[in-house]
């Protein structure tokens, strides 16, 4: 039996799917509607393009993301493998020059033998064994085939990017480079940080607090059937900065502005407030403004971003911009096996299940792969365990209450607490979740292969 499974959309999820299936001995037909059909917010036809933030995450295993990283190099993904190949200095974060990086995934997936990708957009759910991975920018005719296949009307949110600057724009006489606490590769930081004052501080926020917007209702007209009462909202764990600033002056400062870990070595003192720009491609020329994901107009952007110490004469090569993204109504839809509830042999992956990060999505995107592998092949479907961040992951969204049912990223807070009775500060519970995880993984694999 060796009949093709389609994968639609060529996402970090569908690439990744596209990927597991097809070194299984199962033929792949991967659709992409790039470049033929842009979103809006891509700007290339490569596979698996990176578009907001070009960090997935940190690398350190007393963090979610760093678990998940591990759980990802035990099942053999080929896009954190892309990653590592592509890394680009970040500290304790694993970041990638996004270009390469997409080149690289393009690489692999088009010279793999059993794997055909068309570029052509999905109008009609397939009837055969399918994986849908499409995305938060699904195309509206695709979202309206998913919207009558479910039954249910999708929920919104918006989304934010970052703006990217030139890295011979940044004054580094104001500016300086550090990683938090030292942390960090290059001998004098991996970060550019420009630090403000009190009395910069809250001119910026003056200024950011008055700045004009793109009103939302330009991006309304493209959700099916309008917006309905509570489904239309950001996620909170990408918030732009605007919005943060509303909620309290302090907002920033003790958000994506912390200075903590950080002392301006022009001064000898510890900034009031810090914005960090980190490397956005390999050589090192561009740099995204961490945490800056906004929907300021290009013209307020321009003007109130330069009021960042350091980049008063910044060259912006990307503003930022909002972008509607799509999920659907996974609680109600799908097995924590990732297995439609309503069709079989339907899969889906990706930021369209709720689950959000770069990593969350190429997670997803391997263990639907490697279900619709399993489900052509005749055998048992994974089910992992939920003392891992991607056994957690999957259960969250699956079995979620619906009312509050919302995006989420890979967090501690999603796995069981442990029933030994010993104690353990923040740390020694982060390591022993490590621990845990890897176990548990490895036996259950090991286990189920037997």
């Amino acid at each position: 039996m060796n009949e093709t499974v389609t994968v639609i959309g060529g996402g970090l999820a569908g690439s990744e799917a596209a990927w597991q299936i097809a070194e299984r001995g199962v033929d792949v037909r991967l659709f992409e509607m790039r470049p033929l059909k842009q979103t809006g917010a891509h700007r290339t036809g490569d596979l698996a393009e990176l578009v907001c933030s070009n960090s997935l995450g940190s690398k350190l295993t007393d963090r979610a993301s760093g678990v998940l990283m591990s759980e990802l190099r035990i099942m053999s993904s080929l896009l954190l493998q892309c990653a590592e190949q592509e890394a680009v200095p970040a500290g304790g974060a694993l970041a990638v020059d996004r270009d390469s990086f997409g080149r690289r995934v393009t690489d692999h997936i088009t010279q793999h033998p059993r794997i055909e990708l068309i570029r052509q957009e999905v109008v009609k759910m397939p009837e055969d064994i399918a994986l849908i991975s499409s995305g938060p920018l699904t195309s509206k005719r695709f979202s309206d085939e998913l919207a009558h296949f479910t039954g249910e009307d999708h929920l919104y949110f918006f989304d934010a990017l970052s703006p990217i600057v030139e890295a011979d724009s940044i004054d580094l006489s104001v500016a300086f480079r550090a990683s938090r606490y030292g942390r960090g590769e290059k001998e004098d930081g991996d970060y550019i940080n420009c630090p403000f004052m009190k009395d910069e501080y809250e001119e910026f926020i003056d200024a950011l607090l008055n700045a004009e917007r793109i009103p939302l209702r330009e991006y309304e007209s493209a959700i099916r059937g309008g917006v309905r009462a509570g489904l239309h909202r950001y996620f909170e764990a990408c918030l732009p900065v605007e919005v943060i600033a509303e909620r309290g002056r302090e907002a920033l400062a003790y958000g994506p502005m912390r200075p903590v870990g950080l002392d301006n070595p022009h001064t000898g003192t510890r900034p009031y407030a810090v914005v960090q720009l980190r490397q956005d491609n390999l050589i090192g020329t561009l740099y995204n403004i961490v945490g800056f994901q906004t929907n300021l107009n290009y013209k307020s952007q321009a003007r109130v971003f330069r009021m960042i110490p350091g980049l008063k004469n910044a060259r912006f090569v990307r503003y930022g911009q909002m972008h509607r993204n799509t999920f659907i109504n996974s609680p109600k839809l799908l097995f924590p096996s990732l297995q439609s509830r309503n069709r079989e042999n339907l899969f889906f992956a990706g930021q369209i299940t709720g689950v959000e990060g770069y990593l969350g999505n190429i997670a997803t995107g391997l263990l639907a792969g490697l279900n619709a592998a399993r489900l052509r092949l005749g055998e048992d479907l994974l089910v992992l365990p939920e003392t891992t961040i991607l056994g957690a992951l999957c259960s969250y969204i699956s079995s979620s209450v619906l009312k509050r049912f919302q995006p989420m990223k890979a967090n501690f807070g999603l796995l069981p607490p442990f029933d030994d009775g010993l104690r353990r500060n923040r740390r020694q519970r982060a390591r022993a979740y490590a621990e845990r995880s890897a176990r548990d993984l490895t036996d259950y694999l090991i286990n189920f292969s037997d």
